[in-house]
C-alpha cells in the first residue's frame, strides 16, 4: 500500500435553503397572513483527526468533499431541515494549509481534534418575518446564503517516538525489521526505501515505542536534493533521533556521514539538533580489521555532543544495548517534558 503524505483537495459547505413565501388559507380570512418558514442552514465541513488512519491514501481516490445543503422553508411556518455536516477523517499529525496562500490553518495532533474547514450557509428568511403594519401580506423571502468553499493542502508529519535517519544503504530498513514486526523492503542498492515505514518496538519492561524509518537523506536534502527532502518534515515530531551510520566504509568516512546528516538537520530546522540523538554505527560485522571498531568509537566520542553505539542489524549484535539506550533516552525525554 502506498504511503501518501501530502494532498490537495476541495471542500464546500452546504448552501442554506431558501425562505418561503406563503399565506394562511383559512375560511373567512382573506389571503390570511404570511406563514412562510425559514430555510435550513447548510451543513458545515469539519476535519477530524483519527488514530485509525496512518496515511492520506483516501485523498488519492477523492479530492472533492461537499456537505449537504439545507432544505427550503415551507408554508405553515415550517422550517427547512438543516443540512448534515460532513466529517472528514485525517491521520494524527496532519497539517492543513490554505492551498493559495500557503498559510498554515491548523495542526491536528490529538485523536478527535477538529477543525472547521468550511462554514455552512445560513438559511433564508420566510415572509413571516417581513409583515409590517403597512405591509400585512409581504411577498418577500430571502435566499439561503452559499456555504464556504476553498482548496486546502494537507501534509502529514508522522508522530513517532524514535526516527531512524541515515544515508542510503546505511541499514535502516534492516534495523527496523529487527527491532519491530515491520517488514520493509530491503535490497543492496541505494534508495530501496522510498517512503517512510513505521514499526512498533516492544520493550521488556518499558512498554512500547513507535519507530519511523525516514527514507535516505543525502547531502543537500534540506535544499531539495534527492528523496530525503520530501520526508524531512517527518523528523520534526520524533522525540529521539537515531543516526544510522555505515561503519564498514573506509577511514573517517563514517564520521563524515554523521556530519552530513547533522548539517542537513541544522539547515532544515536547527532545534532538531537539541533532540536526544544517538550515533548508531551499523554493519560492524563487515569490519575486517580488529582494531577498527575501537578507533571509530573513539573518533565519534571526540565529536561534541555525540554518543556512539556499535551494532550489526544483520547479526543482531549490540541490539540489546541499543534497545536499552533507546528506552533510557525516551524516559529522560518524558521526565524533561514533564519537568521532573
Amino acid at each position: 500500500m502506498a504511503f501518501i503524505d501530502e494532498a490537495k483537495f476541495f471542500v464546500k459547505a452546504g448552501d442554506g435553503g431558501n425562505g418561503c413565501v406563503s399565506f394562511r388559507r383559512e375560511k373567512y380570512v382573506p389571503k390570511g397572513g404570511p406563514d412562510g418558514g425559514d430555510g435550513g442552514d447548510g451543513g458545515s465541513l469539519i476535519i477530524e483527526a483519527s488514530s485509525r488512519l496512518s496515511s492520506l491514501l483516501d485523498f488519492r481516490y477523492k479530492s472533492h468533499f461537499i456537505a449537504q445543503n439545507g432544505t427550503p422553508g415551507k408554508g405553515k411556518k415550517m422550517y427547512g431541515r438543516k443540512g448534515e455536516d460532513f466529517l472528514l477523517a485525517v491521520p494524527l499529525g496532519s497539517v492543513l494549509k490554505d492551498a493559495e496562500s500557503g498559510e498554515v490553518l491548523c495542526e491536528l495532533l490529538a485523536d478527535g481534534e477538529r477543525f472547521l474547514a468550511a462554514q455552512g450557509g445560513q438559511g433564508g428568511k420566510g415572509n413571516v418575518h417581513f409583515a409590517t403594519a403597512q405591509n400585512r401580506a409581504p411577498r418577500i423571502a430571502t435566499k439561503g446564503s452559499p456555504g464556504e468553499e476553498r482548496w486546502l493542502k494537507i501534509e502529514l508529519k508522522l508522530i513517532a517516538d524514535a526516527g531512524l535517519i541515515g544515508l542510503p544503504n546505511a541499514g535502516k530498513s534492516t534495523l527496523l525489521s529487527r527491532l519491530s514486526a515491520a517488514n520493509p523492503k530491503v535490497a543492496p542498492y541505494p534508495f530501496t526505501t522510498v517512503e517512510p515505514q513505521l514499526g512498533v518496538l516492544q520493550f521488556d519492561d518499558f512498554g512500547s515505542c513507535i519507530i519511523a524509518d525516514i527514507p535516505g537523506l543525502i547531502e543537500g536534502a534540506s535544499e531539495g536534493a534527492g528523496l530525503g527532502h520530501k520526508f524531512l518534515r517527518h523528523i520534526e515530531r520524533t522525540r529521539v533521533l537515531l543516526h544510522i551510520i555505515d561503519a564498514s566504509t573506509p577511514e573517517e568516512q563514517p564520521l563524515q556521514e554523521y556530519r552530513v546528516l547533522a548539517n542537513e538537520l541544522r539547515n532544515y530546522k536547527e532545534e532538531l539538533l537539541g533532540r536526544h540523538r544517538l550515533a548508531v554505527l551499523n554493519k560492524i560485522d563487515l569490519l575486517e580489521e580488529e582494531g577498527r571498531l575501537p578507533e571509530l568509537l573513539a573518533l565519534f566520542r571526540r565529536e561534541e555532543g555525540v554518543t556512539p553505539l556499535a551494532i550489526s542489524a544483520l547479526t543482531g549484535k549490540g541490539l540489546a544495548g541499543l534497545k536499552q539506550a533507546l528506552a533510557e533516552m525516551l524516559v529522560d525525554d518524558e521526565e524533561h517534558e514533564h519537568g521532573t
